[in-house]
């Protein structure tokens, strides 16, 4: 007998009317007389299966009965193509096997708090949307490799394990290795260097590991990091790479994935940001357009915030007004059952956007005081980094920064020498930094006086510096963190949904 299995997502290379066979599990369902419509997934996509008793027989479609959330099956049945259906695709079921039946399933339709679902996170990662957020993670991994493939660079596994730190920092993971002390990768930059200086141009990808109790929607304890390294590269190359790379990834994920956004909901449009050139402004410049002394085309942050103010206002009332007509509607029992469901459902999607509206309004005169009072020569906080690019619509480059905020390895730069030839990449919509990198200091004297200020073990480092006694030339690399860059791509409220099982200071399970 000729093999009919095929996943939900390959069905578009068969024909309409062939006899397919799908292997997955049941993600809803609905009952009309004589019918059993079930939303079918088997991890590639979802489709529509129609069981009917006159198909059937009554014994067997007796059995559809035992359909619960979750249960997992093997359909047989005619393939037909429909917009109106789920995925656009349908099954007319002429035969069936049953697997498994799954009982009192956790996660049901109805809502949950989050601490619950993460809690359940090994079933959760089967909702539809979880769903969609790893079919974006897994295209934009593979769309990383395919770049730097691409351009003949040599991937390399960097140490999970080390002896020191790869910057000054006291947020490390220490373990015991045998009778010495060891810990936990923070970054794979310094080992990518020697590699680089073999190989010319290389890239790590792997886990990396920050022992910071933040509870910020921005940091993980343990998280991806690709992070390239190439010999001769100076910043401006550096700068030029990084942006080929943001316009390559977020343009092929997008042709990747598109029933993936459309399950999020997401805006292609402020993603497609990534095909305008990417502004390149220096520390001292970003610092001025914070502060509103410098505009950018011809509005100030100031002005911008007040502005979004004024309109948040404005929305303000028209949402409550809404939300109350709606649900006068909802109410009506002189009106339709399906007309007071809609006006209950649009209520409720208005009271999340009046949600949002509300943070805005709390949110923003604190970025706006946060912005006209920032210190020359401090890191940008989030704020900060999300009013810089509300001004410019799309992802920007801030460069030349004070050396004092960056790492000991950053060069410094020989027109300006208390700035490190440094770049940090932000992403719009609030998001912030996704790549943080810069060109690499070759001047081993200089390098030896930051490992003293610094206070790291300089015996630790002498295989580092053996990169400037051998063969030094100039280099340069950066660092893109993948959740960081999920986070944008996906629009997402919180960097724990970016990788299957987050790790924070409050979670190890499961």
């Amino acid at each position: 007998m000729k093999n009919t299995f095929k996943t939900i997502h390959s069905l578009h290379q068969s024909a309409a009317g062939s006899i397919v066979e799908l292997r997955g599990w049941v993600a809803g369902r609905r009952d009309s007389k004589g019918l059993c419509f079930v939303v079918f997934r088997d991890g590639s996509g979802y489709c529509q299966c129609v069981f009917s008793k006159e198909q059937l027989g009554e014994e067997l479609f007796e059995q559809t009965k035992s359909f619960s959330l979750e249960s997992s099956l093997i359909v047989r049945g005619n393939l037909h193509f429909d917009k109106r259906q789920e995925g656009g695709k349908e099954i007319q079921v002429q035969s069936f096997e049953i697997i498994s039946v799954s009982e009192e399933y956790p996660i049901s339709k109805k809502a949950h708090g989050t601490d619950f679902l993460l809690s359940q996170r090994h079933l959760w990662l089967r909702s539809k949307r979880q769903w969609a957020i790893m079919q974006i993670r897994n295209a934009t991994i593979f769309a990383i490799h395919k770049f730097f493939q691409e351009r003949e660079f040599v991937q390399m596994d960097a140490p999970i394990l080390s002896s020191n730190a790869a910057e000054n920092s006291t947020e490390l993971f220490a373990t015991e290795y045998f009778d010495r002390s060891a810990f936990l990768s923070q970054s794979g930059q310094l080992y990518g260097e020697a590699m680089a200086m073999a190989q010319g141009k290389i890239y790590t990808f792997g886990p990396t590991f920050r022992a910071e109790k933040s509870k910020t929607r921005r940091h993980l304890t343990e998280f991806w990091m690709m992070e390239p390294e190439m010999a001769f590269y100076d910043l401006d190359m550096n700068m030029d790479l990084i942006e080929e790379m943001l316009r390559y990834i977020v343009n092929d994920v997008m042709g990747r994935c598109p029933e993936a956004f459309q399950v999020l909901g997401r805006n292609l449009e402020a993603l497609q940001s990534v095909n305008q050139i990417f502004p390149r402004i220096p520390y001292d410049l970003a610092v001025q357009i914070l502060r509103s002394e410098v505009d950018v085309n011809g509005i100030t942050a100031k002005s911008y915030l007040e502005g979004e103010i004024k309109k948040e206002v404005a929305r303000q009332k028209e949402v409550m007004l809404e939300i109350e007509e709606r649900e006068l509607a909802a109410n009506d029992m002189n009106s339709k059952k399906g007309v007071r469901n809609f006006n209950r459902n649009k209520a409720d999607s208005l009271k999340n956007d009046l949600k949002q509206i509300e943070e805005n309004l709390r949110n923003y005169p604190k970025w706006l005081d946060s912005a006209s009072n920032f210190s020359h020569g401090e890191d940008f906080g989030g704020s900060d980094e999300t009013v810089l690019t509300m001004l410019y619509g799309c992802p920007i480059m801030v460069y030349r920064w004070p050396k004092a905020i960056k790492a000991f390895y950053m060069k410094v730069d020989p027109d300006y020498p208390d700035y490190a030839k440094g770049v940090d990449v932000l992403a719009p919509e609030g998001y912030g930094e996704i790549v943080g990198g810069g060109e690499r200091e070759t001047d081993i004297d200089y390098l030896l006086e930051q490992i003293e200020r610094h206070d790291l073990p300089q015996n630790a480092y002498q295989w580092y510096l053996d990169l400037r006694r051998y063969g030094n030339v100039p280099h340069s690399g950066f660092g893109l963190g993948l959740e960081r860059l999920l986070c944008w791509i996906c629009k997402l409220e919180h960097i724990r949904e970016a990788i299957p099982f987050p790790r924070t200071s409050q979670r190890l399970e499961p």
